[in-house]
């Protein structure tokens, strides 16, 4: 969800900026809050458990979590919506490389790196915590896909670009980055199948679709 997304980020970042070079010196460390409205506040001095530090280290690694730890989570919610959990973590795999942490340059956040106005549809109240995130990611992925009659192209490019601009076109929309998204996505959900079948049953039976 990086193309159309409609939040104002480059403020939020250019104050993290701000505020990570004032305390620099320091080795103080940021924290920030996301609230109903959607409102992002930063901070050093935390005065609200809900507040989550920022990493800014550029080279911290990857990934942050397992995906041996976050299988009871999947499997779960993968269940509740009725969605493969190969699926699942194809999705978390394209989107954060399973890393709770993740911001993107659009504002999008954690595992499923969703957008703080889009958690609030869906009643996530922590973006960062990665049951939070998966059970709020899981839920919208299942929403496109009956939204888009059960096509997993469409849904998938609409959580990359968004459901109008899918829904403009009627097809997936002439966007270079949503169609490698898409493929991309694909190509995770194939790959953990394989993984998640029994070696005697390791045959794919359908074919990357062509765009």
């Amino acid at each position: 969800m990086r193309t159309t997304r409609h939040i104002v980020c480059a403020t939020v970042l250019a104050a993290s900026e701000a505020l990570a070079l004032s305390i620099q010196q320091t080795r103080a460390e940021i924290y920030q809050y996301i609230d109903a409205s959607g409102t992002i506040s930063l901070t050093n001095v935390p005065s609200d458990i809900r507040y989550r530090r920022i990493d800014l280290q550029p080279n911290r690694l990857h990934p942050m979590i397992t995906e041996h730890e976050l299988a009871p989570v999947i499997s779960r919610f993968s269940r509740q919506h009725q969605l493969h959990p190969a699926l699942i973590r194809a999705v978390i795999k394209a989107e954060s490389d399973f890393d709770p942490m993740a911001v993107s340059r659009a504002g999008a956040i954690g595992l499923m790196q969703l957008m703080p106005q889009t958690a609030i549809r869906l009643d996530v109240r922590d973006l960062y915590d990665p049951e939070d995130n998966i059970g709020g990611g899981t839920k919208y992925l299942r929403q496109l896909l009956d939204r888009f009659q059960g096509n997993l192209p469409l849904a998938l490019a609409a959580y990359n670009a968004g459901e109008n601009v899918v829904e403009r076109y009627r097809a997936l929309p002439p966007i270079d980055e949503t169609r490698q998204y898409v493929r991309r996505v694909l190509r995770y959900y194939r790959t953990f199948l394989l993984k998640d079948r029994p070696a005697a049953n390791r045959a794919i039976t359908s074919s990357e679709p062509a765009f």
